[in-house]
């Protein structure tokens, strides 16, 4: 959420951060918005100014015994209560509006992100070799149906499309990505972890801006049937999208001291995303689902220390990829193919033989203040009185799933069996292969 007095103070560096990311100038409209605002609000503080004036004098003229006076003073007194309400309605709404428009702008970008259009504009910062990027494989769909451990039409029956069912070794697979990363993120990395809930009210993902620009992105909960949630006024809960949601709010509507910072937070949940703008992409397989699991990183920091911060998210997610020596790269994304709430965006992209491509497994993303406006989350300076907003970080620690396929399509043996990555085999009870197809 940007702040209307910085918008003021400097209206042009505002618009050209708009611009870079492909959006219109919009600086006059928003102080124009305010400066209704403020007018909306004067013309309530006024009156209300006005209406104490006279009935302070209403009380001297009583004194003095001039009732005609007291009379014409208390009819204006009545006029002024009667235009009250409108008056202060007048200004919540000026205030609304300009909330909303607001709320629906994107994060400047940092002053060194990429100018560019998409995902074509990129620009690779490093690479891994791992393994070697191998020059052909099958999919990991074509693996896992072969060895019936994936299961895409039973998920189907049960859910719809964009839901898989993993079973047996694979699944075990599955579970011990996830309880590498989060142990690899608290004993190494410094992480606190979380059990958060997976459900959140409107507050939490306005919060993180996942509301109201992609509402229909997520799922959300009723409680109770849709009618019953009608009648009674139930509110509605929304199943988290990522992590990043409830971790990051944790800080919500506090004042931490900057002793406390950084704080940083991880978790390994279920995430749930309509992919609503996703027709058509990546039908098969389970890169793109409705439910998937991911480790999630999150930072609280304050804002001299976010730069470094971000750089070191950034290695923590990466040291997941050397461990289990998968071939990757690193990319800063340009400013019109960032996130909404970011400043800057480094995504890591794992290679995948069957697809012989690189494909997105984690973004790491340093968000400025943008979120903790939102959120009203705030710290005291050690120096200095008064306090400042916290700048909030977040990125995959990686996602399970696509570490799932990554690991399959890198690891798999021309009989269609997956060696298990060394550092997994703890993980798995020793188990050093998942079997292929049985002939």
């Amino acid at each position: 959420m940007h702040d209307i007095r910085a918008i003021r103070d400097n209206p042009a560096a505002f618009d050209r951060g708009l611009e870079s990311r492909g959006l219109a100038p919009l600086a006059a409209a928003l102080t124009a918005l305010d400066d209704a605002r403020k007018a909306a609000i004067a013309a309530a503080q006024g009156a209300q100014e006005r209406r104490n004036a006279l009935s302070r004098e209403i009380g001297a003229a009583k004194k003095a015994r001039d009732e005609a006076a007291a009379q014409g003073l208390m009819a204006e007194v009545a006029r002024l209560k009667e235009e009250a309400p409108a008056l202060d309605a007048a200004a919540d709404a000026a205030g609304r509006t300009l909330a909303e428009r607001l709320a629906a702008i994107p994060n400047l970008p940092a002053p060194d992100v990429p100018v560019g259009r998409d995902e074509h504009d990129n620009v690779e910062v490093r690479r891994f070799a791992g393994r070697g990027l191998a020059a052909e494989g099958r999919q990991h769909f074509e693996l896992g149906e072969a060895a019936g451990l994936m299961d895409f039409e039973a998920a189907a029956r049960l859910s719809g499309s964009r839901f898989v069912v993993i079973k047996g070794a694979l699944a075990r697979l599955e579970r011990a990505l996830g309880q590498f990363m989060l142990d690899l993120h608290t004993g190494e990395h410094g992480y606190t972890e979380v059990a958060p809930p997976l459900l959140v009210r409107d507050e939490a993902m306005f919060g993180t801006a996942q509301l109201p620009k992609f509402r229909d992105d997520q799922f959300a909960a009723l409680q109770g049937s849709p009618e019953i949630a009608r009648e009674s006024g139930a509110p509605s809960r929304w199943l988290i999208p990522t992590a990043e949601v409830p971790l990051t709010n944790l800080v919500r509507e506090s004042i931490l001291a900057e002793d406390a910072l950084p704080l940083r937070f991880t978790a390994l949940t279920p995430c749930f995303r309509a992919e609503a703008g996703a027709a058509g992409r990546d039908t098969r397989g389970m890169l793109r689902q409705h439910q998937f699991n991911k480790v999630e990183l999150v930072s609280i920091t304050a804002p001299e220390r976010a730069a470094e911060e971000h750089e070191r998210m950034l290695a923590c997610a990466e040291a997941v990829l050397t461990r289990l020596d998968l071939p990757y790269r690193v990319v800063t994304l340009c400013t019109g193919d960032m996130g909404f709430a970011a400043r800057k965006t480094y995504d890591i992209e794992v290679w995948l033989p069957g697809q012989q491509a690189y494909r997105e497994i984690s973004s790491c993303s340093v968000c400025g203040d943008f979120q903790a406006r939102r959120m009203e989350a705030r710290y005291r300076p050690r120096e200095g009185r008064g306090v400042a907003h916290v700048h909030t970080l977040n990125g995959s620690g990686v996602a399970v799933g696509r570490a799932l396929i990554a690991v399959m399509e890198n690891y798999q043996n021309p009989d269609g069996s997956i060696a298990v990555p060394p550092a997994l085999v703890r993980h798995m009870g020793g188990l050093t292969r998942i079997e292929g197809p049985v002939s």
